[in-house]
């Protein structure tokens, strides 16, 4: 048998459907294709040896957790699966620029007469690469210089320096990632940063220098995060003008803090998804492990998706969170809840919401939002198949809320205060899908319920970012 060559198997999602037979390869009637699928599946096969060609720096043993489902494979279709999944699990390593597959039968003295040799063939990245890119976050842009040392030491560390000058906010960064072997959704990552950020809602500047230790790994279906983070936190005044509430809060903390996130996620897409539903829970505690920032502070995020007919998606989602003192030190202004603009409760400016002093807006301790989505394609479906299908009609219905709570009150009384004066909108628009990156969005907004103190966007809105109610 001549070298089955796999090179035109292009990557599929980590969740997608497996690979098999396509009918467009093979240019035979029905019965045909099924006799001959049926006689590579029913011949048993021995996968004597798997080669790795074209390492340099990495490890070899370090691949072998990889590629080790290969030697499993009892026929020659589940020789193709199991290699292409091996495929994919070490582009996902991200320290290879290509890899192919070639599967062939064995040579040599010990070749058996059903045996067969797959070979990778690799072509590592350079050993330091640079980039200059642009990123798009919530309401915000900025532009992002990085060197970037993949395979550290050959088995898929990363070491990485950024440098982030932004509309809002300038940054730099270390970090170190370094994955399990076997398991690369297990990995320890160190980071060391310095960012500073503007916040003209709360006429407010923080700057913030910490560092931070994460752990990633998942449980059955589930991924989870622990988190330590020390920061040095600096806050003043972005404006003359700024409220006395705002000075007070000026000046020098320490937050020392442990957090933990779990996550169910079951989308097909975390930018515009289809299918699928968010579960996600996070927790954080500062002042126990030193510092003077003292907190318990939880929050939830719940997003479901359902295809309907004409292509349209109907998508419903859920946020919530409570911040909790800790002693007789009340909260900071740079730890409490913001709510309001284009990625949150439309048709209200950029979390221009809630507790406020002479138009500085103070965060919240409690609060909660809902969104209800209809996300339909163009009318008369221009550009089919092609660019057309990045862009969406959208039409929404908002809600939520944001307040402080006397904790001396029961749970009853907090409920209370959260279903009162409740913000609204409704609206419809036009979104446009940047790939997997971010999406943007221009909608025409009617809020509603709008509160003294509230900053509306009563029309058109804009805006772009990555996550949205």
């Amino acid at each position: 048998m001549g070298a089955v060559h796999a090179r035109s198997l292009d990557p599929l999602p980590m969740k997608g459907p497996e690979l098999g037979v396509h009918a467009d390869d093979i240019e035979t009637s029905d019965v045909e294709k099924e006799t001959k699928q049926e006689v590579l599946e029913n011949k048993n096969v021995v996968v004597q040896k798997v080669h790795i060609d074209g390492l340099g720096k990495t490890k070899e043993d370090f691949l072998t957790y990889e590629i080790s489902e290969v030697f499993r494979a009892k026929n020659l279709i589940d020789v193709m699966k199991r290699s292409h999944e091996a495929r994919q699990r070490l582009l996902r390593l991200g320290i290879f620029r290509k890899v192919e597959v070639v599967i062939d039968t064995s040579q040599g003295v010990d070749a058996l007469p059903n045996g067969l040799d797959v070979t990778f063939e690799v072509t590592e990245l350079r050993r330091m690469t640079g980039s200059y890119n642009t990123m798009v976050g919530n309401n915000e842009g900025s532009m992002v210089l990085g060197l970037k040392l993949p395979n550290t030491f050959g088995r898929a560390e990363k070491l990485t320096f950024q440098f982030s000058y932004g509309t809002k906010e300038t940054s730099y960064g270390l970090s170190f990632f370094k994955p399990q072997a076997g398991h690369f959704e297990r990995n320890v990552s160190v980071n060391l940063y310095k960012v500073t950020g503007q916040f003209p809602w709360s006429s407010l500047r923080e700057t913030d220098r910490g560092v931070s230790t994460e752990i990633s790994f998942p449980v059955w279906r589930t991924n989870h995060t622990l988190k330590w983070e020390g920061v040095w936190r600096e806050l003043g005044c972005l404006a003359r003008t700024a409220s006395f509430a705002v000075r007070e809060e000026s000046g020098h903390s320490l937050k020392s803090s442990l957090s933990h996130t779990m996550a169910i996620d079951t989308r097909n897409s975390s930018i515009l998804p289809r299918k699928g539903g968010l579960f996600k829970v996070h927790q954080e505690l500062a002042g126990y492990f030193g510092g003077d920032a003292r907190f318990l502070k939880e929050d939830f995020e719940i997003q479901l998706n359902k295809s309907l007919f004409w292509d349209s998606v109907l998508s419903t989602s859920l946020w919530g969170g409570l911040l909790l003192p800790i002693g007789d030190q009340p909260t900071s202004i740079a730890d409490r809840f913001y709510l309001g603009g284009p990625t949150s409760v439309r048709g209200f400016s950029m979390y221009s919401m809630g507790p406020q002093s002479k138009g500085d807006y103070l965060g919240g301790e409690a609060y909660w939002a809902g969104g209800l989505h209809l996300y339909t394609p163009l009318p008369f479906r221009p550009a089919k198949g092609g660019f057309g299908d990045l862009f969406r009609t959208h039409f929404f219905l908002n809600a939520g809320n944001l307040c402080n709570l006397n904790y001396g009150e029961g749970p009853q009384a907090h409920l209370s205060k959260l279903a009162e004066c409740i913000r609204w909108s409704y609206g419809a628009g036009i979104l446009l899908r940047l790939g997997n990156i971010a999406r943007l969005e221009l909608n025409y907004c009617i809020p509603m319920g709008v509160q003294s103190g509230d900053k509306i966007c009563d029309g058109v809105q804009f805006g772009a970012g990555i996550r949205f109610l």
